[in-house]
């Protein structure tokens, strides 16, 4: 259970999440799964990362509940320092980053998914922000690679959810496939960049991040500073508390 890393001797590494019930991380977890990404990109023998998880779903974001049972703000403030972390270690990562995402995308795992280089989706698969009902805001700025921006605002203002199938017809999921085949079809995928001359795939990796319209990290910095004007007026605390209280995750 947490996060752990394994290569198959050709230069894919796979990093995975299994935190159960719903792979929704604590402070801990996400500081966890930004070294695993990076020592696996630090890797020389690394030439592609595929991140994916185990269970329901591929990520549920931070634990709400450990940030309603710790006393005072430490745990929120963790909990956005540690998400940062790991999307800026998806994004940074010196080999392309594959993610293969099932079932729910939610949240941090938008971050995660939308920092990603390639999207490799199940048919189950669905994304969304529900930051606004939890009294939050963060991760629109990776919502926006993934959707186009008046889908993005729509969906940060209703928290409504869109599926693999839609990212697909946007071009930001590369396939969709049936469940059981989404670990093989993210493999082949990886397959396919780990036999391309490692050297120019991580200058091509360098270049492309060159070249973003958006600086990611300085955006979501951004927007964590939103949550913590909300958090200060009370409406973080009310909307967490609400959401534990009703049998949230």
């Amino acid at each position: 259970m947490g996060i752990s890393t394994s290569r198959d001797g050709e230069g894919v590494a796979e990093v995975v999440v299994d935190a159960p019930p719903v792979n929704a991380l604590t402070v801990r977890g996400w500081f966890d799964l930004a070294d695993a990404v990076r020592e696996a990109g630090r890797d020389p023998d690394t030439r592609v990362v595929v991140l994916r998880a185990e269970g329901r779903g591929f990520n549920a974001g931070v634990d709400i509940k450990e940030m309603q049972a710790t006393t005072g703000h430490d745990a929120l403030v963790g909990a956005n320092r540690g998400c940062y972390e790991a999307f800026a270690a998806v994004y940074e990562c010196e080999v392309p980053v594959i993610a293969a995402v099932h079932g729910f995308c939610l949240g941090g795992g938008v971050g995660l998914a939308g920092n990603a280089d390639v999207v490799v989706a199940s048919d189950d698969a669905y994304f969304g922000l529900p930051e606004v009902e939890r009294g939050a805001l963060g991760a629109a700025t990776h919502l926006a690679r993934l959707v186009p921006q008046h889908l993005m605002r729509a969906m940060v203002y209703t928290c409504r959810n869109v599926t693999a199938a839609e990212l697909h017809a946007f071009g930001s999921v590369l396939e969709v496939v049936p469940r059981e085949r989404l670990r093989d079809a993210a493999l082949e995928v990886a397959a396919q960049i780990a036999a391309k001359d490692p050297y120019v795939i991580r200058r091509a990796k360098e270049s492309l991040n060159g070249i973003d319209p958006v600086d990611v990290k300085r955006s979501y910095r951004f927007e964590q500073g939103f949550t913590f004007e909300l958090n200060l007026m009370g409406a973080g605390d009310r909307h967490r508390d609400a959401f534990v209280t009703e049998g949230g995750r």
